[in-house]
């Protein structure tokens, strides 16, 4: 069975000295741009951090020991069993509720139920399953916009949730594209879950190299860096007139993510949960 490198990070619940941030946004903050598969909060002070590679976890343990080491904070190696994984995301995980659609794993009962607006999505590491703010946040802007008969393009798609979200409500056409083998398996298992709907396909491709057609509406569910790298290749991936919605970026990211692409486009809509926060842009 598969084993995932990780680490067990514990911090004091204080802020840092000499400021007003907590510890703990001190920690995902360092986080953010490691390699990580998934983080799992064990306790308010105690997280699991997954990472793909041993590799991975020891250039993030050194990084986060070397600049949050004297805030009192700890790391310890551990290899996770792919199956414990399972077991604890099966206990914690139920469906959820965004606007009209529910996102439900497949032991749910509204998985079972099958009722209108129900996406079943298999919850595997490192992909999301709609839990995270982020998600969510998306799910909600592409409610906003009457997608009907529109071509959409999913950056990034992970599980294929925000994908089949799409489809679901009425985009003729779907594109979800990742770089990640894992996360586009893990996206056809979850198109299959949903009765492997026809307007929706999954592809390996970097959306910065524009071999695709522009979409009428983009969402980029990404990080605040990638989204400030990517302006161009973005704002060139939507086809006009039309909508881009961003999300992944942290509060402390969002004003020069939103500045970066009012330059370009009409800023719609804005919207902040659990430190995180999404925009939609017209263009």
């Amino acid at each position: 069975m598969r084993t995932w490198p990780a680490l067990v990070v514990r911090f004091p619940l204080t802020e840092a000295a000499g400021g007003d941030v907590a510890i703990g946004d001190l920690v995902a903050a360092e986080l953010e741009g490691l390699d990580v598969v998934a983080i799992a909060e064990q306790a308010e002070d105690e997280w699991q951090v997954y990472f793909r590679e041993p590799s991975a976890r020891r250039e993030a343990a050194r990084q986060l020991e070397a600049r949050l080491g004297r805030s009192g904070l700890t790391v310890r190696d551990i290899e996770v069993p792919d199956g414990d994984w399972a077991r604890r995301t099966q206990d914690a995980l139920g469906a959820i509720h965004v606007g009209a659609l529910t996102i439900a794993p497949p032991w749910d009962g509204a998985a079972t139920a099958r009722a209108e607006g129900t996406i079943i999505i298999e919850p595997a590491m490192g992909f999301g399953s709609g839990h995270h703010a982020t998600t969510r946040l998306c799910l909600a802007a592409l409610q906003r916009i009457d997608l009907r008969g529109r071509q959409v393009l999913d950056i990034g798609t992970g599980s294929g949730v925000l994908a089949l979200a799409a489809a679901r409500l009425g985009a003729c056409e779907v594109l979800g594209v990742d770089l990640d083998e894992d996360a586009l398996d893990n996206a056809r298992t979850n198109a299959a879950l949903n009765g492997s709907p026809a307007a929706v396909t999954f592809q390996r491709a970097d959306f910065r190299d524009g071999a695709r057609a522009a979409a009428d509406v983009v969402v980029a569910n990404l990080t605040g860096g990638m989204l400030l790298a990517g302006v161009a290749d973005l704002l060139r991936s939507v086809r006009r007139p039309g909508v881009l919605i961003l999300s992944g970026i942290t509060q402390g990211e969002a004003e020069d993510v939103a500045h970066a692409f009012r330059a370009h486009a009409r800023q719609d809509w804005d919207a902040a949960e659990d430190g995180w926060c999404a925009f939609t842009f017209s263009l």
